[in-house]
């Protein structure tokens, strides 16, 4: 079963907000949040986890060159002894309700999925993966944590609550973030035993997984089979209930080739129904009532499956959009999540059409995992996101 470690991690100075200095996943930044984060404090996170070249530089050995320097100017700090670190996160429910998600901060050691301890439920895009590979060559660090689920009952208690004067932040979107450090001895035996006790199953950081298991491949390769820290990768492990997580979809947004009609070649898998109106209910609406939809410039239809025309797929919505347009002609995909940034593309010409589907399971993500079965890539979008930069984990130095 998986082992899990503290380790000492390197966090920014205690006089540095981390409001200030920390920022979401790369992958769900794009260039002008990008620039207002970079911007906001000169050692915000995305200077090295989502890196600029210079003129005529490598991004990547900028990166490793900027996150040296704030190691070397006291900008981050290192713990003196290994040590987890809980991460919790405070946010309003559907109905206004004030959730939460606890999870624990530590090293994972790795393995392929195919060894049975940790097991990833979608597939990944090559350029991602590349990038992230070039970025943590470059830096030996982990920068950003891989979100892993446990199925072991009673982690949440057993990682506890946060310890007072524990930093403590609300980003821009109101969710509120909190780490602390959790170094009982008891304490650390019993999260290190119960993320033991159970595969793993990765919601979240696919790419970094990947990177990770090569870049431990590459280090074992020319240090004679010792892979030193890089034989685990930092994990946000988060146990496995519905209480603990929230996972929203990611719809697809469809550029088309022209003379192609969506409409006609979905409906040879869907019933094109009523129009819709794209408002935040609709999500409950689809769930509800059973049908995914249509987005185009003047409207929203219903999309309902015909009734056997799925037959042997995985129930899942996504594997039923790759179904429908397989084989179409010069269709190209990218991924979206809000009905509302879905709505905006379609309006602007960002895209030609959109596809709204509904969100997966907690159930069904451990079920594909434990199977061996992997969903279609951006199937899953939990929400909300621990932020980058709470915690480094640095190899070897």
């Amino acid at each position: 079963m998986p082992r899990f470690t503290p380790f000492p991690g390197a966090r920014y100075s205690p006089g540095l907000d981390p409001g200030t200095v920390t920022a979401p996943p790369y992958d769900v930044i794009d260039a002008d949040e990008r620039a207002r984060l970079a911007g906001r404090h000169p050692a915000n996170a995305v200077h090295v986890d989502l890196p600029v070249a210079p003129a005529d530089g490598d991004p990547y050995v900028a990166a490793r060159e900027r996150l040296d320097e704030w190691i070397d100017d006291g900008t981050l700090v290192r713990d003196f002894e290994p040590v987890f670190y809980g991460y919790r996160m405070t946010f309003p429910g559907p109905s206004g309700e004030t959730r939460r998600s606890t999870g624990v901060l530590g090293a994972l050691d790795l393995s392929a999925p195919d060894q049975g301890e940790l097991l990833p439920h979608e597939y990944t895009t090559p350029k991602a993966r590349s990038d992230r590979l070039d970025l943590l060559r470059a830096t030996e660090a982990n920068l950003s944590a891989i979100w892993g689920l446990s199925p072991t009952h009673g982690l949440t208690e057993a990682i506890g609550d946060p310890t007072a004067g524990a930093p403590s932040w609300v980003d821009d979107d109101g969710i509120g973030h909190t780490y602390w450090v959790i170094d009982d001895p008891d304490r650390l035996a019993s999260i290190a035993a119960a993320v033991a006790a159970n595969p793993i199953v990765i919601a979240d950081g696919h790419h970094r997984y990947e990177t990770s298991l090569q870049h431990r491949d590459e280090q074992r390769a020319s240090r004679g089979g010792d892979a030193g820290e890089a034989d685990a990768a930092m994990f946000l492990v988060v146990e496995l209930v519905a209480d603990e997580l929230t996972v929203l979809p990611i719809h697809r947004l469809v550029d088309l080739a022209d003379g192609l009609d969506l409409a006609g070649l979905l409906s040879e898998r869907f019933e094109i129904g009523e129009e819709v109106e794209l408002r935040p209910e609709l999500l409950d609406q689809m769930v509800g009532d059973g049908f995914l939809a249509l987005v185009e410039p003047d409207r929203a239809r219903r999309l309902v499956p015909r009734p056997g025309a799925f037959e042997g797929l995985r129930d899942l919505d996504t594997v039923r959009v790759d179904a429908a347009i397989e084989g179409a002609p010069a269709i190209g995909l990218t991924y979206q999540h809000g009905i509302d940034h879905v709505a905006a593309a379609v309006a602007a010409g960002r895209a030609d059409a959109g596809i709204l589907v509904r969100p997966v399971t907690v159930e069904q993500i451990g079920a594909c995992a434990e199977g061996g079965e992997r969903m279609p890539p951006k199937s899953t979008f939990f929400h909300p996101k621990p932020r980058t930069g709470a915690v480094y984990r640095l190899l070897d130095r």
